[in-house]
């Protein structure tokens, strides 16, 4: 009864953070990512209707099913859904990268709930530049600008991987936007 009181007023990231340290207590290793991430980032500036857990270190599906039923979650197509919750709740297969490349580092923070394993502000914002990159998504693109107005992000390196991914030029509508 006290879980599903506390899952009723959990924030997202809170709530990500109490499914990521149930996963970590049976090995699965998840990491919050998508628009998720960049709401958190933000101070939920931009509001995101579900949690993206990227699968990490590819863990059967039946055993992440096995740890959210536990916590009240029941699968429902793709997502795992609790009436208490605000939030769907995915688990897309890693691996854990940001277009050709895997991600370097993963950001904790200690929540009341628990530790929260997010993208880094960088890897963040090339994330949502991915969607901009690759399928010419604009909310992508207002995602990435977003978070590298509210944190401080490695600008150099994110012209230097858009390079990498061929997308130098989209990389200065970026740098555009970013500096308006």
């Amino acid at each position: 009864e006290g879980v599903v009181k506390r899952i009723k007023g959990m924030s997202q990231a809170e709530l990500a953070a109490y499914i990521q340290d149930a996963l970590q207590a049976e090995g699965i290793h998840v990491v919050l990512s998508g628009g998720s991430a960049v709401s958190f980032y933000s101070g939920n500036k931009y509001v995101s209707k579900d949690l993206d857990l990227i699968n990490a270190g590819f863990a059967k599906r039946s055993r992440i099913k096995s740890v959210m039923e536990k916590l009240g979650f029941h699968e429902k197509g793709r997502y795992f859904i609790n009436p208490e919750a605000a939030f769907f709740v995915e688990f897309p297969d890693g691996p854990l990268s940001v277009g050709e490349e895997p991600v370097k580092e993963v950001s904790e923070f200690e929540l009341s709930t628990g530790t929260l394993k997010v993208l880094s502000p960088t890897d963040c914002v090339k994330d949502r530049l991915c969607a901009f990159y690759f399928w010419n998504d604009l909310q992508g693109l207002e995602q990435a600008v977003l978070v590298a107005k509210s944190q401080s992000v490695d600008i150099k390196e994110i012209k230097r991987w858009s390079r990498v991914e061929g997308k130098g030029k989209e990389f200065g509508f970026f740098v555009d936007k970013f500096s308006i």
